[in-house]
């Protein structure tokens, strides 16, 4: 859930400050006050484009920052990134727009790149606006949204079906190169076959040319190296005839003078001298069998210096040192294993192809079985919804029909059927619109209008809302191009869907901003030239006010403001009467019919008039909400 955000420098906004909450919140506001930069900034946490024209005039830069409530998917990102939550659990994103273009995103205090705001999005939020209705129109996206709705039961199989897909392509990718370049598979089997008998010829072990460097050194510059061993073992041992005494010996003598001092605290340094002598005398014989084995052989050298040769013709050809060429002799093997071009090699491979096939259709017809069964569910529950948002007598249709074969990718034969075997399965889905009594299904690109499809979208998702595990919606303009009771109804499924999401909704109807459980408006104030605007919540008067302004542009009058009061009461009832559970919608009229008397009331504490006994009586005019 989206708890707090922040807009800087954005459009006509320049410091603006959202506290948000649960359920329903309505964003309301004139005409160019800036509602829709609230929107844009929403749309920048969730890593969507970034242009340098949405920052304001004079501004060096816009920054949203968004405070949410993490999901368990959310924290999983954050520590993914290695960025932090704050100590109440939410999360902080951030979005900054510089006036030259570039942009920055921010996660829990790290700089992170912009994808991974959008990776947030799928699990904290979602925008719906004109661009989400025209993808509505798109096959594609009616075929996400129906999977959306049908949950594991497509999710499931559709992953397998992925999974052998791809290997079944690799399998068709496969047989057809060693089909169509037979004579250069066999061409490159026979250069693989004469660097391995090369290599296996020589039988190089790993690390042996480093070791043939060390002996020939050793060799050809023994006289250097018998010089210093010698001298080591002298400073150690010291000379034969006793003249130049050794490090053994020095040692040896002061440990006999150190035992035989007669001092304790002295003679306990004696198993210390006499560690070192032992550690000193193997070091000497360790120079004395360097030395023995110094000698030069001659032949030893020949044999080394021709071993040298051999290998240094083969990492002239394979690799820079023998390690790199045992290397490649394995991707070698590897490699000519795959390229086999005998008969006997190709018809395994078709087998192993057909094999696949049969399970790759089974897997498509259990996918294409489960998105027939959710088509039905979701054109039965949205079609409900439709009836209760002024389209009684309309219907929608979900079909799912196998796509059929192209030349534009791999086919696949599913129940008798040659089908187009894309990443998503073998199915078409599209959204068929029935919009009256007595009318022929049309898809939703030729029989919806503006305002019908908005109203088709607002009853898919609260259709959806029981699968969609993202806890934050907002809705920009959802009611375009609907009055009326439609508006009225558009309003209450809003906020129907508000009680298991929460619901942020940008608006111009009276109608649907009087469910809303809290209420923002942005407002515009000119100066200096310039005009800039601040979002702020609304108490129960200003609201009223507001309502007014919407209806009619009437805030300032006893009659407008009576009006919102009305609205707003029987939109009240119904939210409550819709959100208790196991209760039944009531009825606007019922809900007037109930408010009528706290309306008249208030109109007359208003107006300075108690009621019947005041001797004036005032007729209202009534609205009709719906």
């Amino acid at each position: 859930m989206l708890s707090e955000m922040r807009i800087q420098g954005l459009g006509v906004i320049d410091d603006a400050t959202l506290e948000l909450d649960p359920g329903l919140t309505v964003l309301t506001g004139e005409t160019g006050a800036g509602k829709t930069m609230v929107v844009t900034g929403l749309t920048l946490l969730g890593g969507g484009r970034a242009e340098s024209s949405r920052v304001s005039a004079g501004a060096r830069r816009a920054v949203v920052e968004g405070r949410f409530v993490a999901s368990p998917g959310a924290r999983e990102l954050a520590e993914e990134v290695a960025a932090d939550t704050d100590e109440d659990g939410t999360l902080i994103a951030a979005r900054t727009v510089s006036a030259d273009g570039r942009s920055r995103a921010h996660l829990g205090g790290r700089s992170v790149p912009v994808g991974v705001l959008g990776r947030l999005a799928e699990t904290q939020l979602a925008v719906h606006g004109q661009n989400e209705q025209l993808r509505l129109l798109r096959g594609t996206d009616q075929r996400a949204l129906l999977d959306r709705f049908a949950g594991d039961a497509v999710a499931g199989p559709l992953a397998q079906y992925r999974t052998v897909r791809e290997t079944w392509l690799g399998v068709i990718a496969e047989l057809a190169e060693r089909r169509d370049n037979a004579r250069r598979l066999a061409q490159e089997a026979d250069m693989l076959r004469h660097g391995l008998a090369e290599i296996d010829a020589a039988d190089p072990q790993p690390g042996e040319d480093r070791d043939l460097v060390a002996q020939a050194r050793r060799m050809t510059e023994a006289d250097d190296l018998r010089t210093a061993a010698e001298g080591a073992r002298l400073a150690l041992s010291g000379s034969e005839d006793g003249e130049t005494p050794g490090a053994l010996g020095l040692a040896g003598r002061a440990r006999a003078l150190a035992e035989n001092s007669g001092d304790t605290a002295l003679a306990e340094l004696g198993p210390r001298l006499a560690e070192a002598s032992a550690v000193l005398a193997d070091a000497a014989a360790e120079l004395t069998g360097y030395l023995d084995g110094l000698d030069v052989d001659p032949d030893r050298l020949g044999e080394v210096l021709a071993r040298q040769a051999e290998l240094k013709a083969l990492t002239r050809k394979y690799a820079a040192d023998t390690d790199g060429v045992l290397e490649w002799a394995a991707q070698a093997r590897e490699r000519l294993a795959g390229l086999d071009t005998s008969d006997e090699a190709l018809a395994e491979l078709a087998a192993r192809r057909d094999e696949l096939a049969t399970e790759l259709a089974g897997h498509a017809a259990r996918v294409s079985a489960a998105r027939t069964e959710a088509a039905g569910r979701l054109a039965e529950a949205t079609t409900a919804e439709l009836a209760g948002l002024a389209m009684r007598d309309a219907r929608l249709e979900v079909g799912v029909a196998p796509r059929p074969a192209s030349d534009a990718g791999p086919s696949l034969v599913v129940d008798g059927r040659e089908c187009h075997a894309g990443s998503g399965g073998v199915d078409e889905v599209e959204l068929r619109l029935v919009p009256h009594a007595g009318a022929s299904p049309q898809p939703l690109h030729k029989g919806a209008s503006g305002g019908e499809l908005s109203r088709v979208m607002l009853a898919l998702e609260v259709a959806l809302a029981g699968s969609d595990p993202v806890p934050t919606m907002v809705f920009d303009e959802v009611d375009a191009g609907v009055g009326g009771r439609a508006a009225v109804e558009i309003g209450r499924r809003l906020a129907k869907l508000a009680a298991s999401h929460q619901v942020i909704v940008v608006t111009h109807l009276p109608q649907v901003a009087a469910y809303a459980d809290r209420h923002l408006v942005v407002q515009k104030a000119s100066a200096e030239g310039s005009t800039r605007s601040a979002v702020r919540r609304l108490d129960d008067t200003e609201r009223t006010a507001e309502l007014a302004r919407m209806l009619a542009g009437m805030d300032d009058t006893d009659t407008g403001r009576a009006h919102a009061e009305e609205l707003l009461a029987a939109a009240t009832t119904h939210r409550e009467a819709d959100r208790r559970p196991g209760a039944a919608p009531a009825d606007l009229a019922e809900a007037r019919s109930r408010r009528a008397g706290g309306a008249g009331r208030a109109r007359a504490a208003r107006t300075g008039h108690a009621g019947e006994g005041s001797g004036r009586s005032r007729r209202t005019p009534r609205v009709k909400a719906g």
